[in-house]
């Protein structure tokens, strides 16, 4: 709790700071809720967002359960379940990725629970100091580890690389086991953490005017870094110009494709509603169809979800599909953070893919 009131103070105090040094306003209304359809359309934000957190923290737990059930009795089938069940999991994260504010910001959460980028490989660095102490690992480990090894590439790590997979220290090793239980456990309870908190949210969220434009921007920055950082960069758009699957997130599952279908789906679910709303009380409702649209296209013409990223930048034919890929994206950004964002009067901020 003490952590969650020193959240409020400062983001209370960052959204409101810019109203705080005009003269002759007073810190009343700087706290406006902002119109009947603003507080219609963050009501609607926050049911969607939260039936995602809900959904985090139900997939989380049924990953746990399949860990423990795996590190009991090792099997084929067992650990078929334990990877999908991973599957499942990080794609009810990543279908609420784009939440940047909030309860997802105390102590580093969204990091918590994605570590990513990470250019100097430190979740396999941190797995191999873990493995080669030689403690048993226990929830407090892990709570002190950092956020390189409390989240699912953690995870994936242990499930799905394939150079580790093949050493002594290979699931189900008992050390290994101990990682992979302690951290799906640290993501259950950070979503469960989660959930409580955004519920507690709920009144701040509805009665502070700023979090329309800080909803917005949210959808935008992810709509940005979804374009730049997990599809141009890896395709070699971007950078070095040359094709890389490690440059993408998730690679070591092949769920690269996968994940940013779900990070799009989210948005498309519990998003867009709330924008539609806005645009239609602007008289955008042409606008707002364009956007429904849009998403509608990059679902359509999504690569197979099931779909590896590698074998598609290696062939030249296949890579095609991404380029159709990328172009969908970034046209549903631009009526995203380009036409709605002017019409909505929503100032792009800075975001985690600036300056790097």
């Amino acid at each position: 709790m003490l952590r969650f009131t020193r959240y409020f103070r400062t983001a209370a105090l960052t959204l409101l700071l810019p109203t705080l040094v005009l003269p002759g306003i007073a810190l009343a209304a700087s706290a406006e809720s902002g119109t009947a359809v603003e507080q219609h359309a963050r009501a609607s934000w926050h049911q969607g967002i939260g039936r995602g957190y809900q959904t985090l923290a139900s997939d989380s737990e049924t990953l746990l359960q399949q860990a423990k059930a795996y590190c009991q009795q090792p099997s084929t089938e067992a650990r078929s379940s334990v990877e999908s069940a991973w599957k499942q999991a990080f794609k009810a994260w990543q279908q609420v990725r784009f939440v940047n504010f909030g309860p997802v910001e105390t102590n580093n959460r969204a990091w918590q629970f994605q570590f990513w980028p990470d250019p100097k490989n430190l979740i396999a660095r941190k797995a191999d100091l873990l493995l080669k102490d030689g403690s048993a690992v226990s929830a407090e480990t892990i709570g002190q580890a950092g956020v390189a090894v409390q989240g699912f590439p953690m995870l994936e790590y242990l499930l799905f690389d394939t150079r580790f997979n093949t050493n002594d220290h290979a699931l189900p090793a008992e050390t290994s086991c101990q990682i992979l239980i302690q951290v799906a456990a640290h993501v259950v309870d950070n979503s469960q953490q989660l959930v409580a908190d955004w519920s507690e949210f709920r009144t701040h969220y509805l009665a502070t005017g700023n979090y329309t434009h800080a909803t917005i921007r949210a959808a935008m920055s992810a709509l940005e870094v979804v374009e730049e950082r997990r599809l141009a960069t890896p395709m070699g758009l971007r950078g070095n110009g040359k094709r890389s699957v490690y440059a993408a997130d998730a690679w070591r599952s092949g769920s690269s494709l996968a994940s940013i279908a779900a990070s799009v789906d989210g948005l498309q679910k519990y998003f867009l509603p709330g924008l539609e709303e806005l645009l239609n009380k602007q008289g955008e409702s042409d606008l707002a169809q364009r956007i429904s649209r849009q998403f509608g296209e990059v679902q359509e013409h999504f690569p197979a979800m099931d779909l590896a990223l590698n074998p598609l930048l290696e062939d030249d034919n296949a890579y095609r599909s991404l380029q159709g890929l990328y172009v969908d994206v970034s046209q549903l950004t631009t009526l995203v953070s380009g036409e709605a964002a002017t019409t909505l009067g929503v100032i792009r901020g800075f975001n985690s893919s600036d300056g790097d």
